[in-house]
């Protein structure tokens, strides 16, 4: 919802004391505040006094805001030729369709918002977009003008002004904001700035961090943005991607040649319920002795079998073993094997 400012200036209060009169200087006509001639000098001594420094806060604040409206309220029609990304993506790709369904939008209705844009600072004749992405790519594939503010920012002012502008947005999912994060962190960005960019305190941060960081650029990609899953189910798919061998295994899901043509949520759905179930395969059974001892522990992961020997339960078993590995392996190489 749009804030209404009112730049009119409060009523001041009656006089409370004397003071010597001063010549008032004529001031400039200040239409934010409301004044629209000069100021005429008072014969009330005391009004003077009273009104000088509130006249002086108000006209320094006018100045900053129209300083403000100057520097980035001034929207001009740019060619998108000339208009590069921002230097750090936050979005993924969108479908074919839902692109064609924005492109539409803005041919039917026009473009009602300008994008924010900075001159680049290797190259003043090109510019570079905080946000507003979709827009210039509609603007580009309709061979229009994009409407746009211009600024000067810095680059943490940029990455503040797109991560902020972006969070407001109900279509960006949390793992474009987590890679977004991961991303800043990796151009050195300070945990400062991140914060402030995606309006977030310091563990949240470093959630969003940690996930984006321990999944595989590769699976993100293939999955894409899943809007319908947030921060706990993504925690649980880096869980599973944890387990040996599940990291391999993703891979191979999303590999798989019918995978790409599943909507990007359920492309979620098929590598977590995939992981799951290999997780659930691999469960280490216990190996029980015919006294009822619980001597070793079996537990298979892909293509290795692992046995845990617990020294506790049957103190020596497990070095008892290792003493007659070569035996069993011959053993097993004569083929002399119990059926």
């Amino acid at each position: 919802m749009a804030r209404k400012i009112n730049f009119d200036p409060p009523p001041t209060e009656a006089p409370t004391s004397q003071a010597e009169p001063k010549e008032i200087a004529p001031q400039r006509s200040r239409p934010l505040l409301g004044i629209e001639r000069t100021i005429k000098q008072s014969s009330a001594l005391g009004a003077i006094s009273q009104s000088l420094g509130g006249i002086s806060e108000k006209v320094k604040r006018a100045e900053e805001i129209e300083q403000k409206l100057i520097e980035g309220q001034v929207i001009v029609d740019l060619d998108p030729a000339l208009i590069d990304n921002s230097f750090v993506p936050d979005r993924m790709e969108a479908s074919e369709d839902q692109n064609a369904a924005f492109r539409d939008l803005i041919r039917l209705h026009g473009q009602s918002v300008p994008i924010l844009v900075r001159p680049k600072p290797d190259d003043e004749a090109r510019y570079e977009v905080a946000f507003g992405h979709r827009r210039l790519r509609a603007a580009r594939e309709l061979g229009i003008k994009v409407r746009a503010v211009v600024r000067s920012l810095t680059d943490e002012q940029l990455v503040i002004a797109q991560g902020q502008e972006n969070s407001g947005r109900t279509d960006l999912t949390f793992i474009e904001r987590a890679r977004f994060a991961a991303r800043l962190e990796d151009r050195k960005f300070s945990r400062e700035i991140i914060m402030a960019a995606l309006n977030i305190d310091k563990a949240a941060l470093s959630r969003m961090i940690a996930i984006a960081t321990r999944t595989p650029a590769v699976v993100i990609d293939a999955i894409g943005p899943a809007p319908a899953f947030g921060r706990v189910r993504w925690q649980e798919l880096t869980e599973l991607l944890d387990q040996e061998g599940n990291r391999a295994h993703a891979l191979h899901i999303v590999k798989a040649p019918s995978f790409a043509t599943l909507n990007t949520d359920k492309r979620f759905e098929v590598v977590v319920n995939g992981l799951r179930a290999k997780t659930s395969r691999a469960r280490p059974e216990t190996w029980v002795a015919d006294d009822g001892t619980h001597a070793v522990r079996i537990s298979r992961s892909g293509k290795k079998l692992t046995l845990t020997f617990d020294d506790r339960v049957a103190p020596d078993f497990g070095d008892f073993i290792k003493g007659r590995l070569a035996a069993l392996y011959n053993e097993y190489k004569a083929g002399d094997l119990p059926a």
